[in-house]
């Protein structure tokens, strides 16, 4: 997308209270994140005629637009693939800002996840085509099918469980200093990762992400609108989709290699439309449903060669001071899980100065969406 360079910008951020179970609906949390992403900008909220959110949100743009009061509305968009779609929300109204098809867009996502169903639970419903490839053989959670790529990935470069710990470790790290994570103050140590239960061989309890209830937003206006609003501007500098060829989602059976996902994808895009390198970028927020997935989306995006993500993750490299601090607001992992909306947000944080795990003179920031289906990407620059 070559056209939205720094044409746009992220001028407003909100979310709700995170937590396992809270007893608001998925409507009233959205309203609620959005609202205040609003009142973070300094726009009312008559001024949105765009909105962009996620194919599995339950509440509708209409719905959305009569309870906070929205004006007329000139483009809205879904994108679908779970947490895939995170950066793709911003991606598309930053495309209909600069286009001229909307003037304030709102991206957002609403989940109850910790107190909802767990969409694999429906037995009796009829399964898609890739689900017949994996579910009558075992494969029935996330869990399952990213374990699945773990074990390869270990057997083919050499990663330990030791690597995961890793980055189990700087994503609770960050939690830990976040006053609005779930896992503030709840230190993690080596001896509790390796002693916990397994959820799906090899990834334990503290490999996957948390499920929680909460609502996040953000604002997007144009570069010129930006300089005029409550809080200083983030510039959305690139953006990215990625759907490789064959692919088959988590598992990657049709692919010549199921190791290189849909970030090799995304990345190529991106990068190709940015002005800076991997090797420019002050800190990153990558999608952390599993700790396997950073290692993956590492090499992915260019941070390092081809299975050298579980190595990049030694001497402390993903904590504050290290080669490229990650999720520095806990992530999925130790902040919350709401399909990797937080990650936009903290994104955003930095660059403002104000995360609660600050980088010092971060200017510039990647987030990217989950890996493993097909995703999208964020750069963002102060």
């Amino acid at each position: 997308m070559p056209g939205i360079k720094d044409a746009t910008a992220v001028v407003g951020i909100g979310q709700t209270l995170f937590a396992r179970q809270l007893p608001e609906s998925e409507k009233a949390l959205a309203c609620r994140a959005i609202l205040a992403a609003l009142d973070d900008a300094g726009i009312a909220p008559a001024e949105v005629d765009g909105l962009a959110s996620y194919t599995m949100e339950e509440t509708d743009e209409v719905e959305v637009a009569k309870a906070v009061g929205l004006g007329d509305l000139t483009f809205f968009s879904k994108v679908g693939y779970g947490g895939g779609g995170s950066c793709a929300t911003v991606a598309h109204l930053a495309a209909a800002i600069a286009g001229g098809q909307a003037t304030v867009g709102v991206a957002w996502r609403s989940r109850k996840r910790g107190s909802g169903p767990r969409p694999w639970k429906n037995t009796s419903v009829q399964l898609p085509t890739p689900a017949q490839w994996t579910r009558p053989f075992g494969l029935l959670r996330p869990a399952d099918e990213i374990g699945m790529l773990a074990r390869r990935y270990m057997h083919e470069y050499g990663a330990t469980r030791d690597h995961l710990f890793n980055v189990a470790l700087a994503c609770r790290n960050r939690a830990n200093q976040n006053p609005a994570a779930i896992m503030y103050e709840r230190p993690l140590t080596r001896e509790m990762y390796m002693t916990s239960r397994w959820i799906s061989e090899p990834l334990c309890l503290f490999d996957n992400c948390l499920e929680t209830d909460g609502a996040l937003a953000c604002v997007i206006v144009s570069a010129e609108r930006a300089r005029d609003c409550r809080r200083r501007p983030v510039y959305v500098h690139s953006a990215a989709q990625g759907l490789p060829a064959q692919h088959h989602g988590m598992v990657n059976y049709w692919n010549d290699d199921p190791l290189t996902g849909p970030a090799w994808t995304a990345a190529r895009h991106l990068w190709k439309h940015a002005d800076f390198t991997p090797d420019d970028v002050d800190v990153a927020q990558i999608y952390d449903a599993f700790t396997p997935l950073i290692p993956l989306s590492l090499e992915g995006y260019g941070f390092c060669g081809r299975g050298e993500g579980a190595a990049f993750t030694e001497g402390g490299a993903l904590e504050i001071g290290g080669r490229l601090p990650v999720n520095t607001g806990g992530g999925g992992l130790s902040e919350a899980y709401v399909h990797g909306f937080n990650l936009i947000n903290e994104g955003v944080k930095q660059l403002r100065g104000t995360s609660t795990a600050q980088v010092p003179g971060a200017a510039t920031c990647l987030v990217t969406a989950g890996e493993g289906v097909p995703t999208s990407a964020l750069l963002l620059r102060a």
